[in-house]
Protein backbone atom coordinates (compact mmCIF):
# COMPACT_ATOMS: atom_id res chain seq x y z
CA UNK A 1 0.00 0.00 0.00
CA UNK A 2 1.07 3.64 -0.40
CA UNK A 3 1.67 5.06 2.21
CA UNK A 4 -0.90 7.42 3.16
CA UNK A 5 0.55 11.13 3.44
CA UNK A 6 2.24 11.23 0.03
CA UNK A 7 -1.00 11.02 -1.36
CA UNK A 8 -3.29 13.40 0.81
CA UNK A 9 -4.39 16.39 -1.87
CA UNK A 10 -7.23 17.04 -1.21
CA UNK A 11 -8.28 16.16 -4.74
CA UNK A 12 -7.61 12.20 -4.60
CA UNK A 13 -7.95 11.63 -0.51
CA UNK A 14 -11.76 12.56 -1.33
CA UNK A 15 -12.48 9.25 -3.28
CA UNK A 16 -12.80 7.90 -0.60
CA UNK A 17 -16.82 9.15 -0.33
CA UNK A 18 -17.78 6.98 -2.90
CA UNK A 19 -18.12 2.76 -3.04
CA UNK A 20 -17.23 3.26 -6.59
CA UNK A 21 -16.40 5.93 -9.10
CA UNK A 22 -19.73 5.26 -10.88
CA UNK A 23 -21.74 6.31 -8.50
CA UNK A 24 -20.28 9.81 -8.00
CA UNK A 25 -17.96 10.26 -11.33
CA UNK A 26 -14.68 11.98 -11.58
CA UNK A 27 -14.27 14.23 -8.57
CA UNK A 28 -13.54 18.05 -9.00
CA UNK A 29 -10.19 18.70 -8.12
CA UNK A 30 -10.64 21.63 -6.06
CA UNK A 31 -10.79 23.43 -2.37
CA UNK A 32 -14.71 22.66 -2.80
CA UNK A 33 -14.57 19.35 -3.47
CA UNK A 34 -16.32 18.31 -0.22
CA UNK A 35 -19.08 20.67 -1.10
CA UNK A 36 -19.72 19.92 -4.27
CA UNK A 37 -19.87 15.55 -4.00
CA UNK A 38 -22.29 15.03 -0.86
CA UNK A 39 -25.52 17.43 -1.69
CA UNK A 40 -28.41 15.42 -0.24
CA UNK A 41 -28.73 12.73 1.84
CA UNK A 42 -28.48 10.12 -0.83
CA UNK A 43 -24.99 11.17 -2.01
CA UNK A 44 -24.09 11.68 1.85
CA UNK A 45 -25.28 8.05 2.26
CA UNK A 46 -22.86 6.80 -0.83
CA UNK A 47 -19.89 8.87 1.02
CA UNK A 48 -20.61 7.35 4.60
CA UNK A 49 -20.69 3.88 2.22
CA UNK A 50 -17.24 4.83 1.24
CA UNK A 51 -15.82 5.15 4.95
CA UNK A 52 -17.36 1.76 5.92
CA UNK A 53 -15.59 0.54 2.85
CA UNK A 54 -11.95 1.71 4.43
CA UNK A 55 -13.53 0.16 7.79
CA UNK A 56 -13.92 -3.00 6.29
CA UNK A 57 -10.24 -2.85 4.74
CA UNK A 58 -12.04 -3.65 1.01
CA UNK A 59 -9.28 -4.24 -1.07
CA UNK A 60 -9.85 -5.39 -4.94
CA UNK A 61 -12.90 -6.88 -4.35
CA UNK A 62 -12.28 -8.21 -0.80
CA UNK A 63 -12.55 -7.57 2.48
CA UNK A 64 -9.11 -7.43 4.23
CA UNK A 65 -9.55 -7.95 7.91
CA UNK A 66 -7.12 -10.63 8.24
CA UNK A 67 -4.51 -8.71 10.21
CA UNK A 68 -7.08 -7.79 12.74
CA UNK A 69 -7.96 -12.00 13.50
CA UNK A 70 -3.85 -13.14 13.30
CA UNK A 71 -1.35 -10.13 13.90
CA UNK A 72 -2.77 -10.07 17.89
CA UNK A 73 -3.29 -13.60 18.85
CA UNK A 74 0.03 -13.90 17.38
CA UNK A 75 1.91 -11.31 19.17
CA UNK A 76 -0.21 -12.69 22.29
CA UNK A 77 1.69 -16.51 21.37
CA UNK A 78 -1.85 -18.01 20.48
CA UNK A 79 -1.10 -18.12 16.54
CA UNK A 80 1.86 -18.27 13.72
CA UNK A 81 2.75 -18.52 10.42
CA UNK A 82 2.27 -21.54 8.93
CA UNK A 83 5.25 -21.71 6.48
CA UNK A 84 9.07 -21.13 6.91
CA UNK A 85 9.33 -23.32 9.81
CA UNK A 86 6.60 -23.10 12.67
CA UNK A 87 8.53 -21.08 15.53
CA UNK A 88 8.93 -17.61 13.36
CA UNK A 89 7.06 -15.63 16.29
CA UNK A 90 6.00 -12.23 15.07
CA UNK A 91 7.15 -9.56 17.89
CA UNK A 92 7.10 -6.21 17.95
CA UNK A 93 10.31 -5.07 16.31
CA UNK A 94 8.61 -7.34 12.81
CA UNK A 95 8.60 -4.74 10.11
CA UNK A 96 5.78 -6.92 8.66
CA UNK A 97 3.67 -5.64 11.51
CA UNK A 98 4.51 -1.96 12.54
CA UNK A 99 2.11 -0.30 9.80
CA UNK A 100 -0.83 -2.69 9.68
CA UNK A 101 -3.03 -0.77 11.78
CA UNK A 102 -1.32 2.78 11.14
CA UNK A 103 -1.92 3.04 7.05
CA UNK A 104 -5.88 1.26 7.35
CA UNK A 105 -6.88 3.45 10.44
CA UNK A 106 -5.60 6.72 9.02
CA UNK A 107 -7.16 6.42 5.55
CA UNK A 108 -10.74 5.20 7.82
CA UNK A 109 -9.79 8.37 9.88
CA UNK A 110 -9.72 10.81 6.57
CA UNK A 111 -12.78 9.13 4.75
CA UNK A 112 -14.76 9.48 8.00
CA UNK A 113 -13.19 13.36 8.60
CA UNK A 114 -14.49 13.71 5.00
CA UNK A 115 -18.06 12.96 5.44
CA UNK A 116 -18.63 14.96 8.59
CA UNK A 117 -16.85 17.81 6.65
CA UNK A 118 -19.49 17.49 4.17
CA UNK A 119 -22.35 16.23 5.78
CA UNK A 120 -22.07 19.16 8.35
CA UNK A 121 -22.67 21.91 5.53
CA UNK A 122 -25.45 20.73 4.39
CA UNK A 123 -29.33 22.31 5.84
CA UNK A 124 -31.14 19.60 8.05
CA UNK A 125 -33.99 19.70 5.29
CA UNK A 126 -31.82 17.68 2.93
CA UNK A 127 -32.44 14.88 5.06
CA UNK A 128 -35.22 12.53 6.50
CA UNK A 129 -36.09 12.45 10.12
CA UNK A 130 -32.95 12.07 11.61
CA UNK A 131 -30.34 10.69 9.29
CA UNK A 132 -28.51 14.04 8.94
CA UNK A 133 -27.45 13.08 13.30
CA UNK A 134 -27.77 9.28 12.66
CA UNK A 135 -24.92 9.51 9.67
CA UNK A 136 -22.85 11.60 11.36
CA UNK A 137 -22.95 9.46 14.12
CA UNK A 138 -21.98 6.54 12.00
CA UNK A 139 -19.32 8.45 11.34
CA UNK A 140 -18.04 9.50 14.16
CA UNK A 141 -17.91 5.42 15.57
CA UNK A 142 -15.60 5.11 12.69
CA UNK A 143 -13.45 8.12 14.09
CA UNK A 144 -13.45 6.80 16.99
CA UNK A 145 -13.07 3.10 15.98
CA UNK A 146 -9.79 4.37 13.66
CA UNK A 147 -8.34 6.41 16.62
CA UNK A 148 -8.61 3.71 19.26
CA UNK A 149 -7.01 1.23 17.07
CA UNK A 150 -3.84 3.85 16.67
CA UNK A 151 -4.07 4.38 20.49
CA UNK A 152 -4.02 0.20 21.50
CA UNK A 153 -1.19 -0.38 19.10
CA UNK A 154 1.05 2.51 19.14
CA UNK A 155 0.16 4.67 21.82
CA UNK A 156 1.00 3.84 25.79
CA UNK A 157 -2.44 3.91 26.09
CA UNK A 158 -2.03 2.04 30.07
CA UNK A 159 -0.27 5.65 31.11
CA UNK A 160 -2.40 7.68 32.19
CA UNK A 161 0.05 10.43 32.22
CA UNK A 162 1.84 9.41 29.08
CA UNK A 163 2.93 12.35 26.11
CA UNK A 164 2.66 9.39 23.64
CA UNK A 165 -0.79 9.58 22.23
CA UNK A 166 -2.51 9.79 19.46
CA UNK A 167 -1.73 12.04 16.09
CA UNK A 168 -5.28 12.68 16.31
CA UNK A 169 -7.48 13.97 12.92
CA UNK A 170 -10.71 15.75 12.55
CA UNK A 171 -10.39 17.30 9.36
CA UNK A 172 -10.18 16.16 6.19
CA UNK A 173 -6.37 15.93 5.39
CA UNK A 174 -4.87 18.50 3.08
CA UNK A 175 -0.65 19.29 2.11
CA UNK A 176 -1.52 22.48 4.88
CA UNK A 177 -2.65 20.62 7.70
CA UNK A 178 -0.37 17.10 7.23
CA UNK A 179 2.15 18.33 9.70
CA UNK A 180 0.70 18.07 13.36
CA UNK A 181 2.16 16.63 16.27
CA UNK A 182 0.95 13.65 18.30
CA UNK A 183 -1.68 14.56 21.43
CA UNK A 184 -1.06 12.56 25.20
CA UNK A 185 -2.61 10.22 26.02
CA UNK A 186 -5.13 11.79 28.06
CA UNK A 187 -6.17 13.89 25.55
CA UNK A 188 -6.84 10.94 23.27
CA UNK A 189 -9.10 9.04 25.38
CA UNK A 190 -11.18 12.45 25.87
CA UNK A 191 -11.11 13.02 22.10
CA UNK A 192 -12.55 9.36 21.60
CA UNK A 193 -14.93 8.93 24.05
CA UNK A 194 -16.44 12.43 22.57
CA UNK A 195 -16.75 10.78 19.23
CA UNK A 196 -18.19 7.77 21.21
CA UNK A 197 -20.74 9.90 23.12
CA UNK A 198 -22.17 11.35 20.01
CA UNK A 199 -22.64 7.78 18.16
CA UNK A 200 -24.80 6.77 21.04
CA UNK A 201 -26.96 9.75 21.60
CA UNK A 202 -27.67 9.86 18.12
CA UNK A 203 -27.09 6.45 16.48
CA UNK A 204 -29.55 4.01 15.45
CA UNK A 205 -31.29 1.77 17.62
CA UNK A 206 -32.08 -0.78 14.92
CA UNK A 207 -30.07 -3.95 14.93
CA UNK A 208 -28.01 -3.85 12.06
CA UNK A 209 -24.75 -6.14 12.14
CA UNK A 210 -22.75 -4.36 9.69
CA UNK A 211 -23.75 -0.21 10.45
CA UNK A 212 -22.19 1.50 13.33
CA UNK A 213 -25.61 1.32 15.84
CA UNK A 214 -25.66 3.39 19.64
CA UNK A 215 -25.10 0.06 20.56
CA UNK A 216 -21.71 -0.64 18.98
CA UNK A 217 -21.11 2.53 20.00
CA UNK A 218 -21.54 1.96 23.63
CA UNK A 219 -20.30 -1.69 23.40
CA UNK A 220 -17.08 0.32 22.16
CA UNK A 221 -17.10 2.51 24.26
CA UNK A 222 -16.82 -0.14 27.28
CA UNK A 223 -13.32 -1.31 25.64
CA UNK A 224 -12.22 1.86 25.86
CA UNK A 225 -13.19 2.44 29.20
CA UNK A 226 -11.43 -0.63 30.45
CA UNK A 227 -8.43 0.14 28.82
CA UNK A 228 -8.38 3.60 30.44
CA UNK A 229 -8.84 1.90 33.95
CA UNK A 230 -9.82 4.90 36.08
CA UNK A 231 -12.27 3.24 38.91
CA UNK A 232 -15.02 5.42 37.70
CA UNK A 233 -14.82 3.93 34.26
CA UNK A 234 -15.34 0.35 35.84
CA UNK A 235 -18.97 1.44 37.07
CA UNK A 236 -19.82 3.60 33.94
CA UNK A 237 -18.47 0.25 31.79
CA UNK A 238 -20.90 -2.08 34.11
CA UNK A 239 -23.90 0.27 33.29
CA UNK A 240 -23.01 -0.24 29.37
CA UNK A 241 -23.35 -3.80 29.79
CA UNK A 242 -26.34 -3.98 31.81
CA UNK A 243 -28.44 -1.23 29.48
CA UNK A 244 -26.90 -3.12 26.65
CA UNK A 245 -28.12 -6.77 27.81
CA UNK A 246 -31.32 -5.53 28.81
CA UNK A 247 -32.74 -2.92 26.46
CA UNK A 248 -30.48 -4.10 23.04
CA UNK A 249 -31.61 -6.42 20.62
CA UNK A 250 -29.22 -8.83 20.89
CA UNK A 251 -28.79 -12.49 22.82
CA UNK A 252 -26.46 -14.62 23.39
CA UNK A 253 -26.18 -17.29 20.34
CA UNK A 254 -27.07 -20.24 21.95
CA UNK A 255 -24.13 -22.48 20.81
CA UNK A 256 -21.07 -20.58 20.28
CA UNK A 257 -19.99 -22.74 17.20
CA UNK A 258 -22.81 -21.67 15.18
CA UNK A 259 -21.78 -18.03 14.84
CA UNK A 260 -18.70 -19.07 12.84
CA UNK A 261 -19.92 -21.51 10.94
CA UNK A 262 -23.47 -21.19 10.62
CA UNK A 263 -24.95 -17.73 11.47
CA UNK A 264 -22.15 -15.28 10.83
CA UNK A 265 -23.67 -12.25 11.15
CA UNK A 266 -27.49 -12.99 11.01
CA UNK A 267 -26.28 -14.45 14.54
CA UNK A 268 -28.63 -13.03 17.21
CA UNK A 269 -25.14 -11.50 19.31
CA UNK A 270 -23.55 -9.64 16.48
CA UNK A 271 -22.96 -5.92 17.21
CA UNK A 272 -21.01 -5.05 14.66
CA UNK A 273 -19.43 -7.16 11.62
CA UNK A 274 -17.51 -7.09 8.58
CA UNK A 275 -19.64 -8.29 5.72
CA UNK A 276 -17.41 -9.66 2.82
CA UNK A 277 -17.57 -8.40 -0.61
CA UNK A 278 -20.10 -9.92 -3.40
CA UNK A 279 -18.13 -13.34 -4.40
CA UNK A 280 -15.20 -12.99 -2.88
CA UNK A 281 -15.46 -16.67 -1.59
CA UNK A 282 -15.15 -17.86 -4.81
CA UNK A 283 -11.41 -15.78 -5.17
CA UNK A 284 -8.82 -18.20 -4.97
CA UNK A 285 -6.71 -16.71 -2.32
CA UNK A 286 -9.56 -15.74 -0.29
CA UNK A 287 -9.14 -15.69 3.48
CA UNK A 288 -10.49 -18.55 4.39
CA UNK A 289 -7.91 -20.42 2.45
CA UNK A 290 -5.44 -18.99 4.50
CA UNK A 291 -6.37 -20.79 7.83
CA UNK A 292 -7.07 -24.40 5.41
CA UNK A 293 -4.56 -25.43 3.43
CA UNK A 294 -2.87 -22.31 2.90
CA UNK A 295 -3.00 -20.96 -0.48
CA UNK A 296 -0.56 -18.19 -0.45
CA UNK A 297 0.26 -17.70 3.45
CA UNK A 298 -0.86 -20.02 6.37
CA UNK A 299 -1.71 -19.27 9.83
CA UNK A 300 -2.03 -22.10 12.53
CA UNK A 301 -2.87 -22.63 15.74
CA UNK A 302 0.29 -23.24 18.68
CA UNK A 303 0.77 -25.60 20.95
CA UNK A 304 -0.25 -22.89 23.55
CA UNK A 305 -3.79 -21.99 22.28
CA UNK A 306 -4.43 -25.95 22.04
CA UNK A 307 -3.39 -26.65 25.74
CA UNK A 308 -5.61 -23.35 27.08
CA UNK A 309 -8.25 -25.38 25.38
CA UNK A 310 -7.65 -28.28 27.51
CA UNK A 311 -11.03 -30.49 28.83
CA UNK A 312 -13.02 -27.41 27.07
CA UNK A 313 -15.57 -28.66 23.96
CA UNK A 314 -14.46 -25.54 22.31
CA UNK A 315 -10.91 -27.55 21.37
CA UNK A 316 -12.89 -29.78 19.14
CA UNK A 317 -13.97 -27.29 16.66
CA UNK A 318 -11.63 -24.40 16.59
CA UNK A 319 -7.98 -26.44 16.70
CA UNK A 320 -7.46 -28.66 13.52
CA UNK A 321 -5.61 -31.63 13.42
CA UNK A 322 -1.58 -31.51 13.76
CA UNK A 323 0.09 -29.99 10.60
CA UNK A 324 1.74 -33.85 9.72
CA UNK A 325 4.41 -35.52 11.32
CA UNK A 326 7.09 -33.28 12.00
CA UNK A 327 5.69 -29.65 12.62
CA UNK A 328 4.29 -28.30 16.33
CA UNK A 329 1.34 -26.59 15.03
CA UNK A 330 -2.38 -27.18 14.67
CA UNK A 331 -5.05 -26.04 11.77
CA UNK A 332 -6.94 -23.24 13.25
CA UNK A 333 -10.40 -24.65 12.20
CA UNK A 334 -12.50 -21.51 13.93
CA UNK A 335 -13.50 -20.56 10.42
CA UNK A 336 -12.28 -22.94 8.39
CA UNK A 337 -12.68 -26.62 9.05
CA UNK A 338 -10.13 -28.91 7.58
CA UNK A 339 -11.45 -29.91 4.31
CA UNK A 340 -14.15 -27.39 3.80
CA UNK A 341 -14.56 -25.08 1.25
CA UNK A 342 -14.66 -20.64 1.57
CA UNK A 343 -18.30 -19.66 1.83
CA UNK A 344 -19.74 -16.00 3.06
CA UNK A 345 -19.76 -17.28 6.44
CA UNK A 346 -16.41 -18.39 6.75
CA UNK A 347 -15.30 -14.88 4.92
CA UNK A 348 -17.31 -12.83 7.40
CA UNK A 349 -15.15 -10.83 10.08
CA UNK A 350 -16.37 -9.81 13.76
CA UNK A 351 -15.92 -6.49 15.23
CA UNK A 352 -17.97 -6.47 18.18
CA UNK A 353 -20.17 -9.20 19.84
CA UNK A 354 -21.76 -9.82 22.88
CA UNK A 355 -19.85 -12.25 24.39
CA UNK A 356 -17.58 -9.49 24.82
CA UNK A 357 -20.24 -6.89 27.02
CA UNK A 358 -20.36 -10.16 28.50
CA UNK A 359 -16.87 -10.91 29.53
CA UNK A 360 -15.72 -7.06 30.06
CA UNK A 361 -18.43 -6.35 32.40
CA UNK A 362 -17.16 -9.21 34.81
CA UNK A 363 -13.56 -7.66 34.55
CA UNK A 364 -15.02 -4.49 35.18
CA UNK A 365 -16.83 -5.81 38.64
CA UNK A 366 -13.22 -7.91 39.84
CA UNK A 367 -11.39 -4.61 39.30
CA UNK A 368 -13.78 -2.29 41.10
CA UNK A 369 -14.06 -4.60 43.71
CA UNK A 370 -17.38 -5.77 43.08
CA UNK A 371 -18.84 -9.21 44.43
CA UNK A 372 -16.82 -12.29 43.24
CA UNK A 373 -20.27 -14.28 42.96
CA UNK A 374 -21.38 -11.99 40.28
CA UNK A 375 -18.59 -11.85 37.68
CA UNK A 376 -18.44 -15.72 37.90
CA UNK A 377 -22.35 -16.12 37.21
CA UNK A 378 -21.65 -13.66 34.07
CA UNK A 379 -18.48 -15.69 32.76
CA UNK A 380 -20.90 -18.85 33.51
CA UNK A 381 -23.35 -17.38 30.97
CA UNK A 382 -20.57 -17.11 28.39
CA UNK A 383 -19.31 -20.80 29.28
CA UNK A 384 -23.09 -22.39 28.83
CA UNK A 385 -23.32 -21.05 25.24
CA UNK A 386 -19.99 -23.42 24.67
CA UNK A 387 -21.66 -26.22 26.61
CA UNK A 388 -19.99 -26.09 29.86
CA UNK A 389 -21.85 -26.27 33.24
CA UNK A 390 -21.38 -27.36 36.35
CA UNK A 391 -22.83 -31.20 35.60
CA UNK A 392 -21.07 -31.50 31.83
CA UNK A 393 -17.46 -30.86 30.76
CA UNK A 394 -17.16 -29.45 34.24
CA UNK A 395 -13.32 -28.66 34.62
CA UNK A 396 -13.60 -25.48 33.40
CA UNK A 397 -16.49 -24.39 34.84
CA UNK A 398 -15.04 -25.25 38.34
CA UNK A 399 -11.55 -23.35 37.66
CA UNK A 400 -14.21 -20.11 37.94
CA UNK A 401 -15.64 -21.27 40.81
CA UNK A 402 -12.64 -22.03 42.67
CA UNK A 403 -10.95 -18.91 41.71
CA UNK A 404 -11.65 -17.25 44.85
CA UNK A 405 -9.12 -14.24 44.70
CA UNK A 406 -9.99 -11.04 42.12
CA UNK A 407 -6.30 -12.07 40.79
CA UNK A 408 -7.39 -15.62 40.26
CA UNK A 409 -10.44 -14.84 38.54
CA UNK A 410 -9.11 -12.62 36.44
CA UNK A 411 -6.74 -14.85 34.93
CA UNK A 412 -9.78 -16.75 34.63
CA UNK A 413 -11.80 -14.36 32.75
CA UNK A 414 -8.66 -13.74 30.40
CA UNK A 415 -8.45 -17.42 29.80
CA UNK A 416 -12.21 -17.18 28.85
CA UNK A 417 -11.31 -14.22 27.05
CA UNK A 418 -9.14 -15.65 24.78
CA UNK A 419 -10.90 -18.89 24.27
CA UNK A 420 -14.31 -17.15 23.16
CA UNK A 421 -12.76 -14.04 21.11
CA UNK A 422 -9.63 -15.91 19.74
CA UNK A 423 -8.58 -14.55 16.10
CA UNK A 424 -11.76 -11.52 16.20
CA UNK A 425 -9.99 -8.13 16.81
CA UNK A 426 -7.85 -8.43 18.92
CA UNK A 427 -9.19 -8.82 22.51
CA UNK A 428 -6.98 -11.20 23.29
CA UNK A 429 -3.68 -9.30 23.61
CA UNK A 430 -5.56 -6.66 25.02
CA UNK A 431 -6.69 -9.11 27.98
CA UNK A 432 -2.78 -10.17 28.29
CA UNK A 433 -1.53 -6.33 28.35
CA UNK A 434 -4.08 -5.83 31.15
CA UNK A 435 -3.48 -8.25 33.46
CA UNK A 436 -0.21 -7.01 35.58
CA UNK A 437 3.56 -7.57 33.90
CA UNK A 438 4.71 -10.33 35.99
CA UNK A 439 1.77 -12.41 34.67
CA UNK A 440 2.18 -11.11 31.57
CA UNK A 441 5.92 -11.86 31.27
CA UNK A 442 5.05 -15.14 33.00
CA UNK A 443 2.38 -15.90 29.52
CA UNK A 444 4.80 -14.57 26.92
CA UNK A 445 8.59 -14.59 28.27
CA UNK A 446 9.48 -12.66 25.37
CA UNK A 447 7.66 -9.27 26.39
CA UNK A 448 10.19 -8.28 28.59
CA UNK A 449 9.30 -4.84 29.18
CA UNK A 450 6.11 -2.82 28.72
CA UNK A 451 7.87 -0.79 26.06
CA UNK A 452 6.58 -4.26 24.21
CA UNK A 453 2.75 -3.22 24.74
CA UNK A 454 2.90 -1.08 21.57
CA UNK A 455 4.71 -0.93 18.13
CA UNK A 456 6.91 1.70 16.89
CA UNK A 457 5.88 4.73 14.43
CA UNK A 458 6.41 3.58 11.01
CA UNK A 459 9.07 5.62 9.91
CA UNK A 460 7.79 7.39 7.05
CA UNK A 461 5.80 9.88 9.60
CA UNK A 462 8.80 11.52 10.97
CA UNK A 463 9.73 12.49 7.00
CA UNK A 464 6.09 13.34 5.89
CA UNK A 465 5.14 14.54 9.63
CA UNK A 466 8.30 16.78 11.05
CA UNK A 467 5.96 17.62 13.82
CA UNK A 468 5.02 14.73 15.13
CA UNK A 469 7.43 13.75 17.59
CA UNK A 470 9.25 11.61 19.02
CA UNK A 471 9.75 7.70 18.60
CA UNK A 472 7.68 5.35 21.12
CA UNK A 473 9.95 4.42 23.85
CA UNK A 474 12.52 1.81 23.41
CA UNK A 475 12.39 2.20 19.32
CA UNK A 476 14.80 4.08 17.13
CA UNK A 477 13.38 6.88 15.25
CA UNK A 478 15.10 6.52 12.05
Amino acid sequence: MIYIYKYLVLGVVLTTFCACEKELGALPKNDKVEANTILDQGTAQIALNGAYYYFANAVMAKTRWQSHQVAPAELAGYMGYGYGGFGMEWSNKNTNIQSYYWEESYKLINAVNGVVTGVNKLAENKFTGARKKEIIAEARFLRAYGHFKILTFYGEWYKADSPYGVLLRDKLSTISNIAKPRSTVKDSYDFILADLDDAIANGSEEKSGVYATKWAAMALKMRVLMSRGKAADYTMLIGLADEIVAEGPFTLEPKARDIFQKNGLSSSEVILGIKPQAGQELDYNAKSWQYWPGHSVLYVATPMLKDLYNNDPRQAWVIGPKRGTTTVSYFLNKYMVVGGIPTLVSETDYALRLTEVYLLKAEAIVRSGGSLADAKTVVHEVQEKAGITNSVNFIPYNAVEDANTPSDLLMEIYKETVKSLIAEDGMEWMALLRLPFATVKQIKPTIISQQLYILPIPKDVFVYNPLFGDQNPGYIKN
